[in-house]
């Protein structure tokens, strides 16, 4: 096993399985994101590893940003925090190998946008949250996230998801294509791991050109903003409006 201090990656014949790590609720700051990008990077150099499986510790897969620590980053914090998730969801949403999300709970704002850059994404039929919450906590997508969510998710439950902030069960996730398959919450992992096995079987090479056949257009439209810097929060992303939104929302949510 691999582990680095909110992420380790287990690899057993050819899958290798990505666990956020970051009790309670794996929520992403710029460490844990750094540390998703070194296991994936090691990943993605193992030849012996032909599919990826990622799902989170505990009963959370990730309640996205930590509003802790994030909104009180500086200029030149939020900033690599822009370019960071701008580069790890583009990434991910085009990687080499075939991946699979085990949603084993919540999966909120961020944590919802690594589920969908998945290829394919099993959860949890036990009751969570699932959607993104950015609009209630007054922070902006950075471009990749919104891309990823307008090329996977209907434009209906799009626009309720980014402009009400609304979040759906994992019944009403699996009608609106959100998720592929439900499973008892102590047979998701077991159940992707079955999935990831058939995708390793594949052949590879063509796997990797089909995917890029269909997400090319988002790929290389987030690849040209990440190259020229031209996201515009990257000037600016969390404003005071966004920080005391966020400690509102922490508060409500302490109750």
């Amino acid at each position: 096993m691999t582990r680095t201090s909110t992420v380790r990656i287990e690899t057993s014949d050819g899958i290798a399985i990505l666990t956020l790590d970051k009790p309670p609720v794996n929520a992403i700051d710029l460490i844990l994101l750094h540390d998703a990008e070194t296991c994936l990077r090691r990943v993605e150099d193992d030849k012996d590893t032909r599919a990826v499986v990622i799902t989170g510790s505990g009963a959370c897969f990730s309640a996205g940003l930590d509003l802790r620590t994030v909104p009180s980053y500086g200029p030149a914090e939020q900033r690599r925090m822009v370019e960071t998730l701008n580069r790890s969801t583009a990434w991910l949403y085009g990687f080499r190998l075939p991946t699979v999300a085990a949603i084993n709970g919540h999966a909120i704002a961020g944590g919802f946008i690594f589920a969908i850059a998945c290829d394919y994404r099993i959860g949890t039929d036990s009751p969570c949250k699932l959607g993104v919450t950015e609009s209630r906590v007054g922070i902006p997508f950075p471009f990749s996230t919104m891309e990823v969510l307008r090329s996977e998710l209907a434009p209906a439950v799009v626009r309720r998801m980014t402009l009400v902030g609304h979040t759906v069960g994992p019944e009403e996730a699996l009608a609106q294509g959100v998720l592929d398959d439900l499973q008892p919450a102590d047979k998701v992992l077991e159940r992707a791991k079955d999935v990831a096995h058939q995708f390793a079987s594949m052949p590879a090479q063509a796997y990797f050109k089909i995917k890029r056949q269909l997400r090319g257009r988002s790929l290389d439209r987030m690849a040209e903003v990440i190259r020229t810097g031209s996201d515009p929060l990257l000037k600016e992303w969390i404003t005071e409006e966004g920080r005391i939104s966020s400690a509102r929302h922490l508060n409500e949510r302490a109750k």
